[in-house]
């Protein structure tokens, strides 16, 4: 089975609704020509990092699917650059790796270190009851 990844950004200047009912019909047109949707990540409005179609942000959302044949991609693409809600599109085959990495990501092996860490910073204050007192240093003293 072959995995794939399709990012695309939809135009933020939709409403919620339409914004919505974008990812869904792409959900349902990887579904209905026989593919798998592993998982989906709405990502949210960001900053692009270059205006495209004179607009400084879009929704982001990123798809992962499996599929037997990929015959069915070139027409999928065509339909996604012949949207006028979308503004760019990127699909990718995934490896072993990166198959191997967006579970590790999923499941939270990946990336959870740096949250454990600052939860477990903001928390160590809190159960002294005070912060602790900055060290003095005398610059003058020989």
């Amino acid at each position: 089975m072959r995995h794939y990844e399709v990012t695309f950004i939809v135009d933020p200047v939709l409403s919620g609704d339409e914004v919505k009912s974008t990812a869904e019909n792409i959900q349902k047109e990887i579904k209905g020509n026989g593919a798998t949707i592993v998982a989906l990540d709405e990502m949210g409005l960001r900053q692009l990092a270059y205006p495209i179609n004179k607009r400084s942000s879009g929704v982001y959302f990123c798809i992962e699917f499996a599929c037997e044949v990929a015959d069915w991609l070139g027409k999928f693409e065509l339909n996604m650059k012949r949207s006028e809600r979308i503004l760019r599109f990127l699909t990718v085959k995934l490896d072993k790796y990166g198959i191997k990495y967006n579970d590790d990501k999923r499941n939270g092996r990946i990336g959870s270190k740096r949250k454990e860490e600052e939860e477990a910073a903001a928390a160590a204050p809190a159960a002294e009851g005070k912060a602790p007192a900055p060290e003095v240093v005398d610059l003058d003293a020989k």
